[in-house]
């Protein structure tokens, strides 16, 4: 029975190597994120104790000092005149009915609404403490408003989800590195009462830079430990890359950090490396309301800004700031409509679409891909648009979607010319539909992993102990030192492309494939991405040796791939062999 027990316990501990992987999956697979991969469109919600100001704080000189949700330290605002005017909050028609449906007739697929912004204020009856807006408001205190939004989203079909600052400016614990200690255990409360009271889907964590105004010492090891708790807590939770902290100075944030990264106010014009990605803009200027914010950009701009994010394989989460009362503002609802009423019609050009890397960006519009399908979303509209083909394949039909008008392909130069017969569909983007057939893949390998040797030294010398990794997806973090890991063996790719190899890690690594050093980050850094290009056949053995050394800090290791057929992944266990 003692030799069972211990045979047990072998099989699920790691048998050496630096401590335990954090890396729970691959977000780019995983199923738990195959909602949040498809969904592309999400409502992002700017609500709490700010709202009442609506913008504005008059001090006590006459002056006016214009903000919305970071008014309290803007415009420095005492604690007890910020607590004063916030005691007087009462979002009385906030009506979540109303809101879901804004969102649903948006096209929005998820949720995610400020549970506690950077002032501290709890949007739902905490006991952790009193700065809540049950406790601290005019508001009816047996109402719960994340209660109620949850459940009208559950009602209506949307995933929830929940901000939450890591920062807190009200709570004197939270800006003391002697006392953070208790804050951390205060926070850690209210999240495991979020969990447990309203099953978010996601967590969307702020706060992360550093600052001393006023100080905030949370650390990435803090995020670190938060990170493990919340997936042990629910391991299907999805958490974005702010629960850790930037190093000073550092705009950009860390690969390593969480399932999804987050560009603010912007997006790139190009997928990004290693990480799910959704970027947050705002349909006004500020993110809460202000009753004086009225540059609103236009629903043509909010709509093609989806479309070209789509088309770039993330998602996008456009804000709106209820104002005191709970009401989101017309301007914004209007937008949102509007850009619902284009989804109804061409809704398959964004959601559960990507990239379409056979083709280059074009300057008339934006161009998606969803299985053999792609979606040319046009702006510019003219009788002939010409698309540049980077992978051969061939067009099978082509069609405007919402309109029988047909539509010639041919080829031309380095692409295709496409002409459709009539005049454009729709003023914001007229989308095209190409059925295409490229390259047919080879069949899934068979594949068990890579062989791993693991050595109790940072320079690969000493004895190592091996055993078979299925795939190089590691997130040590701060569990172990002075280390270095040895994979060899095959990777068998499914296309005949030029494949780009992405080795996400800090310290020390290196990449051979086929004999040729295809990344060489061979210089002590911190976690980041390096990458390297090689022409492979399909179904075709290629040797495959990885070099991985940790000296001290964090230790991070992924390596994916990904080619004009093969969307962007950790390299799977069934195309690595280990002869």
């Amino acid at each position: 029975m003692l030799h069972a027990l211990v045979a047990a316990l072998l099989a699920v501990l790691p048998l050496a190597g630096p401590g335990p992987n954090h890396a729970v999956d691959d977000p780019f697979t995983a199923s738990r994120a195959q909602w949040f991969r498809d969904a592309r469109f999400g409502m992002f919600i700017h609500f709490g104790g700010y709202s009442q100001l609506e913008g504005e704080y008059q001090r006590s000189d006459g002056s006016t000092c214009q903000d919305a949700e970071w008014i309290m330290n803007k415009c420095k605002i005492p604690t007890a005149d910020y607590e004063r005017l916030v005691k007087s909050f009462n979002p009385a028609q906030f009506d979540a009915k109303a809101v879901v449906a804004t969102a649903k007739a948006a096209g929005q697929k998820y949720i995610v609404i400020t549970s506690k912004h950077h002032d501290g204020y709890a949007m739902w009856p905490t006991k952790v403490n009193k700065w809540n807006l049950r406790d601290h408001s005019a508001f009816d205190k047996k109402r719960d408003v994340l209660a109620e939004l949850k459940a009208e989203a559950d009602r209506q079909g949307i995933r929830f989800g929940l901000y939450y600052s890591t920062w807190d400016w009200h709570d004197p614990d939270a800006r003391s590195t002697q006392n953070f200690a208790r804050y951390k255990a205060r926070m850690r409360a209210q999240l495991v009462e979020l969990i447990d009271n309203y099953d978010p889907a996601l967590l969307w964590f702020d706060g992360d830079w550093d600052t001393d105004n006023p100080p905030n010492p949370w650390t990435k090891q803090d995020g670190a430990e938060l990170e493990r708790f919340l997936k042990a807590k629910d391991p299907d939770l999805l958490i974005n890359n702010r629960i850790s902290k930037r190093a000073p100075g550092v705009k950009e944030r860390r690969v390593v950090d969480g399932d999804f990264g987050t560009p603010e106010q912007t997006f790139p014009a190009a997928p990004i490396d290693g990480q799910l990605w959704e970027s947050c803009m705002t349909i006004p200027s500020k993110w809460g309301f202000a009753k004086w914010d009225k540059n609103f950009k236009s629903a043509t701009t909010l709509t093609r800004n989806l479309v070209d994010i789509a088309s770039r394989s993330g998602n996008y989460l456009l804000n709106v700031g209820p104002d005191k009362l709970g009401r989101i503002p017309q301007p914004e609802s209007d937008r949102l409509r509007a850009m619902g009423s284009w989804l109804a019609q061409h809704g398959d050009a964004v959601y559960g679409a990507s990239v379409a890397s056979w083709v280059a960006d074009p300057a008339w519009g934006a161009v998606s891909r969803k299985g053999d399908k792609l979606y040319l979303s046009v702006y510019d509209w003219s009788n002939s648009l010409h698309l540049k083909v980077l992978e051969q394949f061939d067009v099978t039909g082509a069609r405007v979607l919402n309109s029988p008008q047909t539509v010639t392909v041919t080829k031309a130069g380095d692409g295709y010319d496409v002409k459709p017969s009539g005049a454009k569909t729709n003023d914001v983007a007229t989308v095209i539909e190409l059925t295409v057939r490229g390259e047919q893949a080879a069949p899934i390998g068979t594949g068990n992993g890579l062989r791993a040797q693991y050595f109790p030294t940072n320079n690969w010398t000493g004895t190592p102990v091996t055993r078979t990794d299925p795939s190089l997806n590691f997130a040590w973090r701060f569990d172990g030192d002075n280390f270095s890991v040895r994979w060899t063996g095959f990777v068998q790719p499914r296309f005949s492309d030029t494949y780009t190899f992405l080795a996400v890690s800090d310290e020390i690594a290196k990449v051979w494939i086929d004999g040729k050093l295809v990344v060489d980050a061979s210089a002590p850094h911190q976690a980041r991405i390096d990458k390297g290009t090689i022409a492979l056949q399909a179904g075709k053995k290629y040797a495959v040796r990885v070099d991985f050394a940790e000296r001290t800090g964090e230790a991070h290791f992924k390596l994916l791939w990904t080619s004009a057929n093969q969307n962007q992944q950790v390299v799977p266990v069934e195309q690595l062999y280990t002869n």
